[in-house]
Order: C-alpha cells, then structure tokens, then sequence
C-alpha cells in the first residue's frame, strides 16, 4: 500500500531547460529555464547538476518557485520522461523522504525507532541519519538518490542503478564521497559487530522500476558495497513515486 510521504506546499511550475550552465550565470548549478505557461525566461537552480540528462539542456521539467532567491527564481525538483514518468532529481529531497518516511513508520526495516537525528558525525564522514532502533540498538544510515533506471533486455522491465557519472579514468570512482561513505560503515560495522545497525539506503524516486543494481560503471564503488554488505552492512533500496500534484508517495522496499 502506498502512503504519502510529503507534498510541496507551492505548486509545481512545468518548464523546459534551455541550456546549463547558463548563458548569464556560469555555475554548473544555474540553468536557462523556460516556463511554459507562462512564456517566461529566468535562472533555475539545478541541485543535481545535469542529472546524467534528466536535468540538461532540453529537458521538460516540474519546478517550484524559491523564496527570497537572489540569483535564481525556480529550484528543479522533477524530470518529466518522454512517457510521462516523474523522476525525482534533487539529492537532498531523498533525505526528507526518508526523514518523513521514519516519523511515519513507513519503512519495514526501521519499524517504531525510538530516536534519531539528521547529520551526524562519525569517523571522517557526516552521515544523513543515527539513532536507535525498536531494540535500542544504534543505526547509522546513509542516503544515496537513485534517478537512473534502464532496460534489462532479459526482462523487458527497467532496473534501477547507482551511480553513474564522469570518471577521469578507469582506476578512478564516480563519487570519491560515497565510497568514503560505505567504507566507513563498514569499518563501523565490523568495530561494533551485532551492536550497531549500518544502512545504505539507496532511495528511487520512479515508479516505473522492478529492481536495482550498482552500476557496472564504476566496479570499484560496486566491489565495494558487496564486501560491505558481506561484512554486515544493509543495503536497502526503497521506492518513492511523485504526482504532477506535488505529492510523493512510499511504495515499497526492494
């Protein structure tokens, strides 16, 4: 059964991305953004970058107008697919998801917690969430967004995956930050053996997936995960579907 998990409380602006980085501003996170209805020209931030396309030049997108911005007017926050599929494209919404998802007791693996916090600083790395579960055992979780989907040939059914991105070169991963990320949970995992709860949360924000996989893109980061997960850390992708009314919805866990 799904349950909704947030809404926006502006309404969501359909636009198209002309082109980033813009023409005026040169930040990487500053597109040119043409709001449809309203045959209007202005700057958008573009929190996910490009998005490995979702979010690039061309891109037909649902914005939502900022408060008190003083270089951009609008924040994209969904990609429109050319078959209508909504696709969650801010990084940080991920979390709030999750945030709002745990206050509810929506996710199957972290029923009834007795308390956490957001942003918590352990080793060298500051994780999305800590706190403590139904056992009053402690859980530390970190949150990756998961835009990208393709189609298993196999199946004929999308697969969602992560991550993918630029590399320099072979030897090289996509986010130096995650693999930092997963390390270290496992190093947790393996200091404090059956007292702690590490948790990669790898949250989807489509519905139109059937399963997820760590990317062939980046071995390193997906050798990673495995031993990680070997070793006692939780992989838990879990997925969300939105609305072009602003809602997102929990769905289900993978």
């Amino acid at each position: 059964m799904s349950h909704i998990v947030f809404k926006f409380d502006t309404p969501l602006i359909e636009s198209k991305i002309i082109k980033r980085p813009s023409r005026e501003c040169k930040s990487p996170y500053v597109a040119d953004l043409l709001i449809l209805d309203e045959n209007i020209n202005t700057l958008a931030h573009t929190p996910a970058l490009g998005c490995c396309g979702l979010t690039d030049n061309q891109s037909n997108v649902y914005v939502i107008k900022k408060q008190n911005s003083k270089k951009c007017t609008h924040s994209v926050e969904l990609s429109i697919l050319s078959n209508n599929i909504l696709v969650g494209c801010n990084p940080k919404m991920a979390e709030i998801l999750i945030n709002n998802s745990l206050k509810k007791n929506y996710l199957n693996f972290l029923k009834n917690v007795n308390e956490f916090t957001r942003e918590k600083k352990i080793k060298n790395s500051r994780f999305d969430f800590y706190g403590k579960d139904e056992n009053n055992i402690e859980f530390v979780m970190e949150v990756k967004n998961v835009p990208l989907a393709k189609m298993d040939n196999n199946t004929n059914k999308n697969i969602s995956f992560f991550p993918d991105g630029y590399r320099k070169s072979k030897k090289e991963v996509v986010s130096p930050r995650a693999l930092k990320h997963i390390q270290e949970l496992e190093e947790l995992k393996l200091e404090k053996k059956n007292n702690i709860r590490c948790i990669l949360c790898f949250v989807i924000q489509r519905n139109d997936i059937h399963s997820f996989m760590l990317s062939e893109n980046d071995p390193i980061y997906k050798e990673a995960v495995i031993k990680a997960k070997y070793n006692g850390v939780e992989i838990r992708p879990v997925i969300f579907e939105w609305n072009s009314s602003g809602e997102a919805y929990y769905i289900n866990e993978l």
